[in-house]
């Protein structure tokens, strides 16, 4: 009988088992899953690719580790994730032999041995995460209904480029995030940008080298609490520096948010990194 692939383990320990660590590149659209992890009686997305991997690979269990735990509603992109099969486990055709019995909500764009060293989570440099926002009289497109808020009233673009650049850096955002038993709440936040694009569509392009639970949308609330002139450009920063959880602050609905991209270090490298997130990031878990 197949025996159970273990999850939280190094790529080293992986191969000393007989078993060899997979790069997984996902996308998704996350409006019909309740988030990225497995949860008892709801649809996930760990849970779909879980259980086509099992069907696929014929396995009695296996783990999938991601590089960042979306909440319910949010999309993906470019989301990695990395699991550990048996050696025996035929590797030809089995990205084809996965989209096949998967939904067609999820797809697995990539799939290839990991690198030595590599840890979809604990490896990663940054995540980058993009927010859209539309505040056409009409609402969103309807080919975009699913990826792009529709904001009733006119924002103020500039005003929210303004506030966002006063975010970046490294804070404690616990202000911005739901705390969590144990986890720390500073991260680095690479980029906030946020501009028109020509076909109108607001946009939020967010990377940061991990993100606390629900950051990306409270940050994007203010912002938004901004663009509408309901808040100077000087609140959000202000929010961050009194380090809590401010009322005003709406979290943003899930389904304008679509990650991205995830940025890996240079191969030689990527054990490295993984040491370093682990030592200040145990137990943490990253999310939009």
């Amino acid at each position: 009988m197949p025996h159970a692939v273990p999850g939280a383990v190094t790529d080293v320990a992986a191969r000393a088992a007989g078993l060899v660590r997979l790069r997984l590149d996902i996308a998704y659209d996350g409006t019909p899953f309740a988030g990225w992890a497995r949860q008892p009686g709801q649809r996930t997305v760990q849970g779909d690719v879980e259980d086509a991997l099992i069907r696929v690979a014929r396995l009695a269990a296996v783990r999938l580790t991601v590089a960042g735990r979306t909440d319910s509603g949010v999309h993906a992109a470019g989301q990695v994730a990395h699991v550990d099969l048996p050696t025996d486990v035929p590797l030809g055709g089995l990205a084809r032999r996965l989209n096949g019995v998967l939904d067609r909500s999820v797809r697995v764009t990539g799939l290839a041995p990991a690198p030595a060293g590599f840890d979809a989570r604990f490896s990663a440099l940054s995540r980058r995460y993009v927010y859209r926002i539309t505040d056409a009289p009409f609402g969103a497109e309807p080919l975009r209904r699913f990826d792009t808020l529709a904001w009733p009233r006119p924002l103020d673009v500039p005003a929210m480029a303004s506030a966002a650049l006063l975010l970046v850096g490294e804070h404690d955002f616990a202000a911005f995030c739901r705390r969590r038993e144990g986890a720390t709440t500073v991260r680095t936040l690479l980029r906030l940008d946020v501009l028109r694009r020509p076909d109108g569509v607001v946009v939020a392009d967010v990377e940061a080298d991990a993100f606390c639970h629900s950051m990306v949308r409270a940050l994007v609330g203010a912002l938004l609490a901004v663009g509408e002139g309901r808040r100077p450009p000087q609140w959000p920063a202000a929010v961050l520096r009194r380090g809590l959880r401010d009322p005003a602050v709406t979290v943003a609905p899930a389904h304008g948010l679509t990650l991205v991209e995830v940025r890996y270090p240079p191969d030689t490298e990527l054990a490295a990194r993984a040491e370093v997130t682990r030592a200040v990031r145990v137990p943490t878990t990253p999310s939009g």
